[in-house]
């Protein structure tokens, strides 16, 4: 896969099958418009092309809206976007400029006169342009006159429910793990570096690695306690993390994402992890004393290792 990162970095197309999304997440509805995007593409011995967006439009056009928390970091959806089998990857830096392209404009100067698209797939009730302002209807209208055919995907479901990126964003804030995950298709997950904390776990004998999430608009699950596996150095430890404020110590305090990982004692600190989420087994909570903490973080355990501990990249 190519991937560019400016339109003036492309070059020598002669005929094209071209898709255009965020693609926040890349679910199993985005990949079902990628498979058609590239069957498209076989089928007049073209390239496929997958146009996205660096920032999300929506943290150009409202930034002052409560800022929009993503599923996958910049490097996750193109290394998510490159297994999927695409020859080309144009991530376009999303301006206020650009915002202000009519939908003809769009059309005209990157789908037909850049791209050379002779197919463009596109996903239900997908808009685009100024005020998004185009529609199925207009690329229908427009195809004709740059000499490419529109296919429309119909709405991707999953028992009924609708796959978008923002259902999964809310399966996520509320802690709906098992629902986040089967959306995807694969195992939700954070990264970061392991930071120095106040060590309280160890002295309750479950030791934390606390994590610094590398990229500060990746979407943490809502706070309570999780069963996790850890990747660390290509292996994988299962684990029980917790997301809150540490209520029984604290008052007030910043947010932390803690992990105890099982069957692991090495000195890691300013090491990157992974961690992927299996469930979700319960709510933050204050306890009266350390100790009635201590006990609960050893049913904590019990319940974490009674998970189903699959992942799927």
């Amino acid at each position: 896969m190519k991937v560019y990162y400016d339109l003036d970095s492309v070059s020598d197309l002669k005929q094209t099958a071209v898709t255009t999304g965020t693609f926040d997440g890349v679910h199993l509805g985005h990949k079902a418009i990628i498979k058609k995007l590239i069957s498209a593409a076989q089928s007049i011995q073209g390239q496929s092309v997958l146009i996205t967006f660096y920032p999300h439009p929506r943290m150009v056009l409202f930034p002052d809206d409560q800022p929009l928390k993503m599923l996958n970091t910049p490097l996750e959806k193109e290394k998510l976007l490159q297994e999927s089998g695409i020859d080309i990857l144009l991530i376009l830096p999303f301006t206020k400029e650009f915002s202000r392209l009519s939908s003809l404009e769009f059309v005209r100067n990157i789908i037909g006169n850049k791209l050379k698209a002779r197919k463009l797939v596109i996903g239900y009730d997908h808009h685009f342009g100024r005020n998004r302002e185009g529609t199925y209807t207009h690329l229908q209208e427009f195809g004709p006159l740059y000499g490419f055919d529109v296919e429309e995907i119909p709405a991707q479901d999953i028992d009924h429910v609708a796959v978008s990126s923002s259902k999964i964003r809310t399966a996520l804030e509320i802690g709906d793990i098992q629902t986040a995950n089967s959306f995807l298709g694969y195992t939700y997950n954070i990264t970061g570096k392991v930071v120095i904390g106040k060590q309280l776990g160890r002295q309750l004998g479950y030791p934390t690695a606390n994590i610094d999430v590398n990229d500060k608009l990746k979407l943490i699950p809502a706070t309570g306690v999780y069963a996790v596996m850890v990747s660390h150095r290509k292996q994988l430890y299962k684990g029980m993390l917790s997301i809150g404020y540490n209520p029984t110590v604290t008052r007030d305090g910043p947010l932390h994402v803690e992990v105890n990982i099982f069957d692991f004692d090495e000195d890691i600190y300013h090491n990157e992890l992974t961690i992927y989420f299996i469930n979700r087994l319960r709510n933050e909570e204050k306890f009266i004393s350390l100790n009635e903490l201590k006990d609960q973080l050893a049913l904590d355990k019990l319940n974490t290792l009674k998970q189903n501990f699959s992942v799927k990249l």
